[in-house]
């Protein structure tokens, strides 16, 4: 166990379930840029839909969530999944997967 701010960590995870997350200055333009929130990170990451290996980099994990606040729109986040603490190094909304999950 190890305590973050007033979050306390257990087995990686905070006591209210969210799994703590970095973000790199690529993922933070994104999140900017289409105008997502990092709640809706934060939910996809913690109760994917789907969560798929990233078929480039096995350092990286996709995850994938539909966000009924944006249309049922699906989004997909890209983490690293082997740093210490988990990085988001890209998220955009899927338009390959609409339908899909």
């Amino acid at each position: 166990m190890q305590i973050l701010g007033w979050s306390v960590l257990v087995n990686g995870y905070r006591s209210d379930g969210v799994i703590p997350l970095e973000y790199t200055a690529h993922a933070i333009a994104a999140m900017n840029e289409r105008e997502i929130p990092a709640e809706w990170i934060e939910r996809v990451v913690s109760e994917p839909a789907l969560r798929l290996p990233d078929p480039n980099d096995p350092e990286l994990e996709r995850f994938f969530g539909i966000i009924p606040e944006y249309g049922d729109r699906v989004l997909r986040v890209v983490v690293n999944t082997h740093a210490a603490t988990w990085r988001v190094v890209s998220v955009f909304f899927d338009r390959d997967m609409k339908g899909e999950l």
